[in-house]
This record gives C-alpha cells, structure tokens and sequence, in this order.
C-alpha cells in the first residue's frame, strides 16, 4: 500500500478494456492515475464503456469519465488527457510514471512506448493489453532486473519441531508428524529452541525430504549443542528478481500462459491472430471488416506468411479461430473487457509494489464458443444497428441480443462478485423493461469497508441497502434494464413466502454472488430441486473459482466439499495456546460468552420464570430452573455505575492475565515432567508469565476501558467521553483493592481429544440453594429494579470502529500472548481473523465476474459439456486454468433405468388417490416395489412399523394432509433392491389433482 501510495500510472485507451484496467487501480488506491484518449465517445461505446452515457457521446472519452472515475476513490490524484499516441509523438511526458498501460495502440506505437519505457532509469514497467472481438490479450515488460518481493502473497508457514539431528545436513522432524506445507530451496528462519540454540535466528535454504522432514544446514560443528526439546521453523519470504524481454524481442518468440489445456495451441494462434490484424491495419489503414469473408481470407494469408517470421513458429495454424478473429474483431464483448481488465490491472498493481509474480509475459484468451455455428453461416444477425449494442452484436448476434434481453435472472448477494455481475448485465442488456427482469437480493447494509472493492457504492450510500443502491446505481450505466431489488435472505426460513419453487421456475438462470459455503448449498439445492443452471463463483484476496451447473449435465455444487478446517482442541484453546489465532478465538469465545450468550440467558429466564420471589421459593424448595445459578451469578455481579464497570473490567484482567497463569504454575510447576520422562512445559506448550496491570501500557489501559464499555452497554449504563480518559480511569482502579491469587483445586484439561464440556445450566442442592441467597441479597440491598431489569446483549461488529468491539479482541487477544511469549498483531489483523473477513479485491472480482459472465453467454444454446468452462485462478502467481465441468453422476437402479440427482419423478394423482395406488403406480412402471415413503422427517409408510399398512386405503391427501392452495408434495421413496440394500431413488413430485 505504502509502495502504491508513492506511484503514478499512465492508462492509454478509454474503451471497454482500459476503463475497466482503471476501475480497478483506482479503487486499489495508486497515488497519481492518468487516463489519456483522443477517441471521441461513439453509442456502440455503451455496450462496453459503464462510465460513458448517452449525452457524452461525441465527447473526448477520457475526459467523459474522468468526474466518474475519480469518485470511486478520494485518495486517488486523477487526471486526463486527450491527445493521442504515435511514433512521432514526443513520449517525454511519460517518464513521470512508473507503470504506462497502453490499449488500443497499434503495435508500431505499442514498441516505440516500450523501447522508451526500456531506455529510462530506472526503467518503466510496461503493459500493453486489447480486446479483439471473441478474442484478448496482454504483454508485460518490467525490464531486466525487476525485484518481486513476495511471490505469492500467502502467509509465511510456521510448524512445531519434533527433533533436530546433527547431520551434514541436520535433518528436521515436524512435530506430531504435521505437514510443514514447505517447498524446496525455501528458507526458513528457527526460534524457542532448547539445547541446539545456535539455531535461533538462523536462516538458512531447506530441501525437503518428505512432507515431514526437511534438510537444514550442517549442524556438525562444536557450536551447535546436541537438540533437547521445542522450536518452530518459520518460513521466510525472500524477495527474488526476474528479468524481462522487449516486445520486439518477445513477438518472434513468445512465453504464453496456457489458460487451456484441451486448447493448447490456442495462445499461439490467437498471437499469430494479433500480429496479423495490426499487419492487415497497417496494409489497408483499417481493420478487417466484420463477417467479411473477403477481408477474412486476408488476414488468414497474412497469418501464415508471418508464421515464417516467428523464431517459435505455430505448429498448426487454427484457420478457423482467425477467421472468427477476424469476422469479430471491429466488435467487443464487455465480459472479455471484464476479465481482462481485471488481470491487467492486478499486474499495472505489480509493477508499482513488486508484491506478487508478473505474467512472463503474454497472457491470450477466447470465448469463440458464444457464436453459435448455426447462424455464422448468416452474417446479416450480425450486422450492426447503431445502438449501444453493436459492438456485441457483431460478436453474438442479433438472435442473442434479443434472448439476453428477455432473460429472467435471479442473483443471490450485492457484494464485491455482485457489483460487478449487475455492470456486465447492464452493458449486456440483460433482463430489459418489458421483456426480461433481474431480480437481485442481499439483505446487508453498505459498510465503509465496502466502498473498496464494491464499485457501485459511494460513501453517501454507507448504511443504505445494498441489492436496492445496486439497483439505483447500475440503471445509470443501462436505464433500460428492469430490475427488481429485494433485501430477503435466501434461506429455509423465505423459501415458502418468497423463494417458493414457482418463484425459481419463472427463473431461466440463478447466479450466486455469495461470500459463505451453507447458503451457496442451499441456492445449489434449490437449483437442483427446480432444475435450474447455477453460475456459482467466489475469491479470496488474489484467488478466485467459477463453476458452471447445469441441469442433468454436470455435477452440483454440493457435489464436492472442500476438506474441513482441522479443529483447535479445547484444552488448547483454553490453557495452552500456541499462536496468536487460538488467543484470538479465545477472545472472540469471551466476547460471545461474556456481552451476548449470558446476556441473552439472563432476558430469557425472567422472561419465562417472572417473579424473583418465585423463583427463589422454587430454588429454596430444592426445585432446578434452568439458567438458575448462572442467571443468580450475572444477577450478584451486575453493575449500576461506570465505575463500578471499570472496576469489573480491572478484575476481569487479573483473572484472565494474572491469576490464570498463577494457577496453570501451581498445577504444572515449570519441572513437571511427563510420564516418559519429558518436560511438561516444551514446545508447542508455554509456560504462562502472569501479567501485572500497568495503566501506562496502552494494550492494558485500551483493554479496561473496551471491557468496562462493553459491560456498560449490557447493563445499559451511560458513558462519556470523560468517563474514558485516562484520569478517571486511574483514580477509578488506584482506590481498588486488588485480590490476590489463592491456590484451589480447579482441574485443568490437558486431553486433547476431549470437547468442551456442557455447562450445567440447572444444577442441584446446594448450587440451588446458593444461587437463592445470591438472588436474595439482591433483594435485600434494594436494587432489584435495576439488577433484574433487561439487559442488552451485543452483537460483534466488526465494521464500527466507534464500538470497542475490535479493541477488546485485540487488547484480550495480545494480552493473551504476552502471557504465553507469543507474538502481538495490530488491531487491523486481528479485525481479519476476529471477523472471520475473506479478502476480498477489486482485481480478482473482475475477473472472476467476466469469466462467469462468458458462461452465462453460453446458456443461451444448449451446447455439450466440454464447451462450459470451469475456472480457478490466481492472479498472484499469475495462474488461470479453464477446465471442463465435473459431469453429473449417474446411479444405475436395474439394467435400462439410470438417475441422476437432478431427475425428479412425477406421480399425478386425484382425490380419491389412495396410497395403494401410489405403490403400485411405481410397481407398475419400474416393476419394484416401495419400501419406504417419507415428507421432511414424517415416515408416511413404512411396511414393518406398527399400523403402517392400515394405510394402503388411506386417501393420499388425507395421509399428507396439504395446506389450503397446495398443489403438490416433494416425496422419498425407496425402492426394495436385489438384496437387503434398498435402493435410493429421484425425489417424488406428488401432485395432488383436487
């Protein structure tokens, strides 16, 4: 952030593709961002160009977009210019900046750019990108000697050690056979070591051995002492230099990313496709036109006459990707401009941070397959009509023109992947007025942590509804789209009120926007149930995936499960932290516990138990209540004043950072050995240090003060801003008497296969008759209004800065590791882990949005499975990788009758339909008999349970008992296999017929 803070970035070409490049470095936050075009706004600019509107046309591009452009980020200098690129052009100027981008430049322009970005010291990176109809590309150069200081951007790797030999080279043996997840020729960095201390603070290059072992340096010599017990290895992030080729050098010799391994030759010929659509423009001052045949057949000759130029010639020239090159390339589609876009300006990020990997150095992608074959053959559905839609049309087609506009799409979430959906859907023309509708729903407000990657939003729309300023916000970009913006969250609690099977059967595609795995599976199995495509995405920070679903063709998305994260044990988190993340999730297990889940009990008990005079003759008479003797402790400890907070929050410290360790100390001295023999106290366990309360250490003083104004909000007590300063604090805690710790004989768990034990919420005899005196003291002391009124429970926040929330966790979780010698976090890291956020940027979004977007295109024809497209990407690296969609599962239930989970049998019936009927239907047409029929978890029949077959004359609808309205019931049944297996068989749609 610093690095781009300091940088100025130069952006040629304010089309499609080089607006899009210049979204996304905006909103990433560079210093100085220059947009340069001499190209005056034209109506087919709208299908591609989401900052242009109609009233700009005929005006400079740059300078169109430039107010739009430079409200997604104040911190961003934003300038334009409108003069023009060419050889002769005095390219002086350009020296100002650190990174130049160039789009729509011809090659010729493209080189003499670069060999001037090659001869400035230092050099300047350069990136020239385009979009050629169905086809796109880009090129890097960040000169000869250009430092990556993080290659991939994950956090370094950190293991527990076993052992160390003394060996030339020593061997390391990762604790408890974990996996160390290392890498050969990575460098790792050693401490907390006992006995071969020498290592601590030593870096040295590792060979892996097994994904357990490691070789490390000789460990031979006098200087290291024989390994005793603990350390941990922690990778090191060395920064590495790269070298680049100009673009001179480059175009007879390419380095290509291969996005496709089933279309392995395409880069090349796509490559070999540019260079010859510049060579056509060159040759007759213009590009070919589109559908040409004649202007084809150029391009093609071309092609191959520069094939014999190249140093790495193309084996096989692909004439009829370059005919579909050429027919299409005076056009453009806006999802491509999405995709690339995002890419580019991940790597334009790169060139001014040296923080990831650049491409080396061409990157070339096609959606050749959203031309349907069929209408090709008629070149007049491609003609264009000189409207906002003529740059797609020349690559889709009229007929798809029109489908897209009656499209009826529901998307699910209005976050980062939404936004961008919404702007590829507007320039599209998707779902216009009259004709189609999208209907978008996400029940979140806007946060201000959303305004950096979530482009539609601007910061007057922070706590304004997300799905309905989307809405507002993309019919500016395309006012003739019919949206249809909800706030309802998509879950078995609407599914019956709004997202009912009629409302999904009314929709021809669902698009998933989401940001959590239990709602994507529950759209995926409404999908699946109402046999409807899925276009499901997502990303974390530089990674992203795309997955098509498609009725009866591929595989669901509950079809495959990501490997579940490996549980912290409880006795961990509660004694022996490790890492910063258990103290985390122990402060994040306290603020629960503490400001919400107690409070929470406390309402609901006097809620159903009323009268504090009752419930303490019920508790006296040796009656449980459940709730009872922690709702009498939260009675006891509750606080009228902030004082009286302040002095809570001071107790809460010595307890948990003082008394805590104290107590772990008594029970396991320092010498406590093992059964075998070894130390109690060795890696990964730590010997807590009690802390002692200093109010002029920050982390302390921050702690009591977040605490004491969380227990504040719960006990509805006022608090000013006095009330936090450190004067009234300090006098507040100096006229405390602190207790001191006494030892007790409070058990400590050490198993780690045990869970965490179920809190006894009732208890019996004398914890009945304790909790009764606590509740009568109460009493006695005349505060029972206050001590028994409502308390107000919170719930965590983690985007208001003003709510202590994040401090707490913070101040509780570092506080924690000082205690256990672990190192600190900022308040912003443990804000990330705390809020369980998954990264999430601009770059990627928009990348991940294009790809999904192409697929959606590919809806519209029926086409086989291995022209759909799954995607994971990083742009980190920078790895792509396009792969055919997992194919649906078929299960065999006798020879010549095969199902899948998206089939769904159908038995229509009537009101006098009986359950014999309803058996016998499925004897008769599959010639097995029923075994089991069941709704939701109601048995409806099962043969062998008692009174079961009293039903076979039953009325189905008086067994199923249908709400007023309801026309049909969703079944199971199974049927009697060969042997004792029953055989799972397609959800029944039983449809009632009254």
């Amino acid at each position: 952030m610093k690095e781009m803070a300091n940088s100025a970035i130069l952006i040629y070409g304010m089309g499609g593709l080089g607006i899009e490049i210049a979204k996304n470095i905006a909103l990433a936050g560079v210093k100085n961002l220059t947009i340069q075009d001499c190209k005056l706004a034209e109506i087919q600019d709208l299908g591609t160009q989401f900052f242009l509107r109609e009233e700009d046309v005929g005006k400079n591009r740059a300078e169109a977009s430039s107010s739009r452009l430079a409200e997604l980020n104040p911190y961003v200098s934003l300038s334009a210019l409108k003069t023009g690129l060419d050889c002769d052009s005095d390219l002086s100027y350009l020296a100002g900046y650190q990174c130049v981008i160039l789009t729509e430049a011809p090659l010729k322009v493209q080189i003499c750019v670069n060999n001037f970005c090659r001869q400035q010291t230092p050099q300047i990176k350069f990136i020239s990108a385009d979009v050629f109809g169905v086809c796109c590309g880009a090129f890097c150069d960040f000169g000869d000697n250009f430092e990556i200081t993080d290659l991939d951007g994950e956090e370094p790797k950190e293991i527990f050690i076993e052992k160390i030999s003394k060996g030339k080279p020593g061997v390391v043996s990762c604790f408890k056979n974990k996996m160390h997840g290392f890498d050969t020729g990575d460098h790792v960095t050693f401490r907390e070591i006992n006995g071969m201390t020498a290592l601590n603070g030593w870096t040295c290059q590792i060979k892996v051995l097994s994904p357990y072992m490691f070789e490390i340096c000789d460990t031979t010599g006098e200087e290291f002492a024989p390994y005793k017990h603990g350390g941990i290895a922690r990778q090191v992030k060395v920064s590495q230099n790269a070298s680049f080729k100009s673009l001179e050098q480059e175009i007879l010799n390419p380095s290509l990313l291969i996005p496709d391994l089933c279309r392995f030759e395409a880069p090349a010929n796509i490559h070999l496709g540019f260079l010859a659509l510049h060579r056509f423009n060159e040759k007759f001052k213009r590009f070919p036109k589109a559908w040409c045949v004649e202007d084809s057949s150029n391009l093609v000759s071309l092609a191959k006459g520069l094939n014999t130029e190249l140093t790495n010639k193309v084996t096989t020239i692909d004439e009829d990707l370059l005919n579909v090159l050429s027919y299409t390339n005076t056009g453009c589609l806006s999802p491509l401009c999405a995709a690339l876009g995002g890419f580019v300006a991940q790597e334009g990020i790169k060139a001014v941070t040296g923080k990831f990997t650049p491409l080396k150095q061409w990157l070339y992608l096609d959606c050749r397959d959203v031309i349907n074959k069929e209408e090709a053959a008629t070149p007049d559905m491609f003609t264009p009509r000189h409207d906002r839609y003529d740059a797609q049309r020349i690559c889709l087609g009229q007929r798809k023109c029109e489908e897209l506009a009656k499209l009826r799409l529901f998307m699910v979430g209005c976050g980062a992947i939404g936004c961008e959906m919404l702007k590829n859907y507007a320039l599209l023309g998707i779902g216009q007025k009259d004709r189609g509708c999208i209907t978008i729903t996400d029940n979140d407000l806007i946060e201000k942590s959303n305004l950096n990657r979530q482009f539609l939003f601007r910061p007057s729309d922070i706590q304004k509804p997300k799905s309905t300023t989307a809405a507002v916000a993309v019919l500016q970009i395309n006012p003739e789209l019919n949206i249809e913006a909800q706030q309802q969250k998509v879950c078995p609690q609407t599914e019956d009120r709004f997202y009912n099977d009629a409302f999904f059967e009314n929709q021809d595609v669902v698009v998933n926007a989401l940001d959590n795995i239990e709602a994507r599976r529950y759209v995926d199995s409404r999908c699946v149930t109402n046999q409807r495509a899925l276009l499901e995405s997502g990303t974390l920070g530089t990674k992203g995936h795309v997955q098509v679903i498609i009725p009866h063709l591929t595989e669901s998305y509950s079809s495959q499960s990501d490997p579940s994260d490996e549980s912290v044990p409880y006795c961990t988190l509660k004694s022996f932290p490790a890492n910063i993340e258990h103290c985390i999730q122990w402060a994040r297990d306290k603020f629960e516990s503490s400001f919400a889940v107690k409070p929470d009990l406390f309402n609901k008990f006097w809620k159903q138990n009323g009268q504090v005079t009752e419930v303490i003759q019920k508790l006296k008479n040796g009656q449980s209540l459940d709730g009872a003797v922690q709702v009498s402790k939260m009675a006891a400890n509750r606080r009228a004043t902030w004082c009286q907070c302040v002095q809570l929050a001071r107790l809460k410290f010595q307890k948990y950072f003082n008394h805590k360790a104290k107590h772990l100390l008594h029970v396991f001295p320092l010498d406590t050995k093992m059964q075998d023999g070894s130390l109690f106290w060795q890696s990964p366990k730590r010997p807590p240090i009690p802390q002692e309360f200093n109010i002029q250490n920050p982390v302390h003083f921050q702690f009591v003060v977040s605490t004491a104004r969380l227990y504040a909000g719960v006990f509805n007590i006022p608090v000013s801003s006095e009330d936090t300063s450190i004067t009234t604090i300090n006098s507040v805690i100096e006229s405390m008497d602190i207790p001191d710790y006494r030892p007790t004989n409070k058990r400590i768990l050490t198993d780690e296969s045990v869970s965490k034990p179920m809190d006894d919420t009732t208890g019996s005899g004398d914890d009945l008759l304790d909790a009764a005196n606590r509740l009568q003291a109460s009493l006695n002391e005349d505060k029972v209004t206050h001590v028994l009124s409502p308390m107000n429970p919170v719930e965590f926040e983690k985007d208001d800065d003003t709510n202590g929330h994040i401090d707490f966790i913070s101040t509780a979780a570092n506080l924690r590791g000082a205690m256990y010698n672990i190192e600190s976090i900022d308040r912003l890291q443990a804000k990330r882990i705390a809020g369980r956020i998954v990264p999430a940027i601009a770059t990627t979004t928009a990348t991940v949005s294009g790809l999904v977007t192409i697929e959606l295109i590919k809806l519209l024809d029926k086409l086989p499975l291995e022209v759909y497209k799954n995607a994971f990407l990083n742009l980190a690296l920078p790895v792509i990788v396009l792969s055919e969609p997992g194919p649906v599962e078929k299960t065999v239930i006798k020879e010549g009758l095969t199902t899948t989970m998206w089939d769904r049998w159908e038995v229509h019936g009537t009101a006098d339909f009986t359950l014999q009927q309803f058996l016998q239907y499925f004897k008769d047409k599959y010639g097995l008999e029923v075994t089991m029929v069941s709704h939701g978890v109601k048995m409806v029949y099962v043969p062998f349970m008692p009174g079961h077959k009293k039903r076979l004359p039953q009325q189905m609808v008086k067994l199923l008992k249908p709400s007023s309205g309801q026309l049909y019931m969703d079944l199971i049944i199974n049927l009697e296999g060969n042997e004792d297996d029953d055989i799972a068989c397609p959800p029944v749609r039983y449809y009632f017929g009254v």
